[in-house]
């Protein structure tokens, strides 16, 4: 009896190495699975209404092809980018078998190396749907260290999704904000990405969007400056009060270029003549790049005109 259990074990234990070393080897065999879609195309459904068959000729190891089989009794949902699709008419769109080898492992699996594709461009439905495009508002708690500023405003991107839904509900819908980014003492430049906040009864082309701040040191520098003219008529005689200002410019650490040696602050003659008050707003000229921005005071000014006699 004990021999008897010996050989049964050996027999066994023969059988498993066997099995193993032939399911770790490599094997062709041509493989079918039924495929939907999902994706972003503007103005469609983000899944398609049919489903296609995908077959290609795959290589993969023997455990890996038992994993198949059993996967494969289901529909694999399949994410492919929009710009992949071909337009077919109506409401069918194509993928190249040249693009789907970028999808290999959603469609077969991770370890599966497809060496052809055998059906033809798979074609999926996907119907049409009312939509609104509208901007993405970043929503900020931001607090910078001391001597730190942004350098430009935050940038999103996308900068604007499209909503999807129906009519009643697009109407309330005029911007699309993130979730709260809240950053504190911040004194170096930032990227991320920032979910979006989808409102009640609608769905988004996007769920998220990436963020990039780009944060400096500065140095402010004050100078008085004189308030000129510009496009004044030659029978005109403009007069702006007060004749000049106190500026304070933010400007890049460390600085090159002294801001206050080259940009020039004027009233142009058509601000004031499209004016009911007669009250303008100084620009500004020959800004140094250097310059983050900068503040005048007053900021507005008096002007009058006294025809040439």
């Amino acid at each position: 009896m004990k021999v008897w259990v010996q050989f049964l074990l050996c027999v066994l234990f023969s059988a498993s190495i066997w099995l193993v070393l032939n399911l770790s080897q490599l094997y062709v065999a041509i493989v079918s699975v039924p495929v939907t879609a999902q994706s972003n195309i503007e103005g469609r459904g983000a899944l398609s209404q049919s489903e296609a068959t995908v077959t290609a000729q795959v290589s993969a190891s023997g455990y890996r092809h038992v994993v198949m089989a059993r996967r494969h009794r289901r529909t694999e949902q399949v994410s492919f980018a929009a710009a992949d699709f071909r337009y077919m008419g109506g409401d069918r769109y194509a993928i190249p078998n040249t693009a789907l080898y970028r999808y290999a492992s959603q469609i077969f699996g991770e370890g599966v190396t497809v060496e052809s594709f055998i059906s033809e461009d798979p074609e999926f439905s996907f119907p049409e749907e009312t939509y609104k495009k509208v901007p993405v508002r970043a929503v900020l708690d931001i607090e910078y260290a001391p001597q730190y500023m942004a350098l430009k405003p935050l940038q999103v991107q996308p900068d604007s999704v499209l909503v999807y839904g129906e009519p009643s509900r697009l109407e309330n819908v005029s911007v699309v904000s993130t979730k709260p980014l809240d950053l504190g003492d911040l004194r170096r430049s930032v990227h991320g990405k920032l979910r979006l906040e989808t409102p009640s009864g609608v769905r988004l082309s996007h769920e998220e969007c990436v963020y990039s701040l780009e944060v400096t040191r500065f140095v402010e520098l004050r100078s008085e400056v004189h308030i000129g003219t510009r496009n004044v008529p030659a029978s005109v005689d403009l007069a702006v009060l007060p004749s000049t200002a106190t500026v304070v410019y933010r400007c890049i650490f460390p600085t090159a270029t002294d801001p206050t040696a080259k940009a020039k602050f004027y009233i142009d003659y058509n601000d004031f003549a499209g004016s009911l008050s007669g009250r303008c707003v100084a620009r500004c000229e020959e800004l140094p790049n250097n310059v983050i921005d900068y503040t005048i005071s007053p900021e507005v000014f008096d002007c009058l005109v006294k025809t040439a006699e």
